[in-house]
């Protein structure tokens, strides 16, 4: 009886602790991240202010966090922005992917605006 009530504890922990963020969400975090380092290393002669770069390396480490915090592996999540950032790398700046990027990260994670902007003040 002990042993059934801790396996069925267990099984109700790990589907809660993945319940902030659906495979959807997950996809999406992955494909933004991908999208923001691709803006970080933008070839020299793109349009591209500074402080988008900023913003771009903050929100990928606040995904990172928000994922981790909800219980992903941080082998799970690391390959899946590694897949992000090969299909990304070398793209040219897309300022409404970016957007797209920003509007879910402000409503998929909480107080994720603030998050970025603290982040950001964070990376000097």
């Amino acid at each position: 009886m002990k042993t059934t009530l801790i396996i069925i504890i267990s099984i109700f922990f790990s589907f809660s602790a993945n319940a902030g963020m659906s495979d959807n969400d997950k996809a999406k975090a992955w494909d933004c991240s991908g999208i923001y380092m691709a803006n970080y290393f933008l070839p020299s002669g793109e349009t591209f202010e500074y402080s988008m770069k900023e913003k771009s390396m903050a929100t990928v480490k606040v995904l990172k966090s928000y994922a981790l915090e909800v219980g992903i592996p941080e082998s799970e999540w690391d390959e899946g922005v590694n897949k992000a950032v090969d299909k990304h790398y070398g793209s040219k700046y897309d300022e409404a992917k970016t957007e797209a990027c920003h509007n879910f990260v402000n409503s998929t994670i909480p107080d994720g605006e603030e998050r970025v902007k603290k982040v950001v003040q964070t990376l000097y």
